[in-house]
């Protein structure tokens, strides 16, 4: 498929602020529960709440360079039934409104207690809007990957490993950019941070590994014999049936030759994993903030040859008919 890089950067963007997000209000919750320290300060997450906001609404705007019509974006939502890519429509600005109202209670203050929790623990408003964020910030990952996953024909993505993906490789960029933010901000959470982003960098090269190694075996069920019915042991084809390129040759196949194609992949798998993860640890044993930015910077640049990669590699069926160009 040819990657649009406006789809790139909306799921590379909404990833890092979902896992942001995830990060502060873990946060939260673990210190609600006593698990970690209490941030004093307000400040924190009403900053770190205005930091994922950027990061979604960035991700909003760069999708809107990818439709033909912007002015009918709000018909997107139409078929909400049917189509995933119609509940992210709908999806991504409730949690986008959630986090902002989560972020608005720690601002001005209005942060009621609700009720307490085995009879130790208090469970305040910021707490409750928070979790009802948390659970759209998820559904938001499902939408996002299935609306790929869900497209049998494109049998690189049709797989689990795509939603799982989308979500460990979100998480992971949010969490270090929580880990440069927290330092940034002094907080007591930054090794807690730290240790949740090389946790959940790991797993995400683990499962990004396994959907290479799953894609390099996969057997298409369509072939040329398919494609035309001719059940003929040796078939060649000499052209592509059209003497110059269609719509069929620019939107079905990335353009980029093999050796490009590689490069591409061995960029993000280095640039994504272990160099954020290398830094990340110099970072947390020097608590040098600048270190602990730069594996998210470094990490986001990989994050965008991923996505680059990831819809290249998916390889069309209609692409057996124009082999030859």
């Amino acid at each position: 498929m040819h990657p649009a890089f406006s789809v790139i950067f909306l799921t590379t963007l909404i990833g890092a602020g979902q896992g942001l997000y995830l990060a502060l209000y873990t946060g939260q919750f673990y210190s609600a529960f006593k698990v970690l320290p209490v941030q004093d300060s307000a400040q924190y997450y009403v900053l770190g709440s205005m930091l994922v906001l950027v990061l979604l609404v960035a991700g909003l705007v760069a999708s809107f360079f990818h439709l033909g019509r912007p002015e009918r974006a709000w018909r997107s939502a139409a078929c909400w039934r049917t189509s995933w890519l119609s509940r992210e429509v709908i999806v991504l600005p409730a949690f986008t409104g959630a986090v902002a109202a989560w972020g608005l209670i720690h601002y001005t203050g209005w942060n009621p207690h609700l009720f307490t929790f085995g009879g130790a623990y208090e469970v305040d408003l910021s707490l409750l809007v928070g979790a009802a964020a948390t659970l759209l910030c998820f559904t938001l990952f499902l939408c996002t990957g299935m609306i790929y996953a869900c497209i049998k024909m494109l049998q690189e993505w049709a797989t689990p490993l795509t939603v799982i993906n989308y979500t460990l490789l979100g998480i992971s960029s949010g969490f270090i950019l929580a880990t440069a933010f927290a330092a940034w901000q002094d907080s007591p959470l930054v090794d807690f941070f730290g240790g949740w982003a090389v946790f959940a960098t790991i797993l995400a090269f683990a499962t990004r590994t396994a959907s290479l190694v799953r894609n390099a075996r996969i057997k298409h069920k369509s072939t040329l014999q398919s494609a035309i019915g001719i059940r003929h042991a040796h078939i060649k084809q000499k052209a592509q049936g059209a003497m110059t390129g269609s719509f069929n040759t620019r939107e079905y196949f990335h353009g980029a030759s093999q050796p490009k194609f590689r490069f591409v992949k061995w960029i993000f798998l280095v640039l994504a994993f272990p160099v954020p993860l290398v830094l990340l640890s110099i970072g947390l044993n020097t608590q040098a903030t600048s270190l602990l930015l730069g594996a998210f910077l470094v990490q986001y640049l990989g994050l965008l040859a991923e996505r680059w990669f990831f819809f290249a590699q998916a390889n069309h069926p209609q692409n057996l008919y124009y082999q030859t160009v």
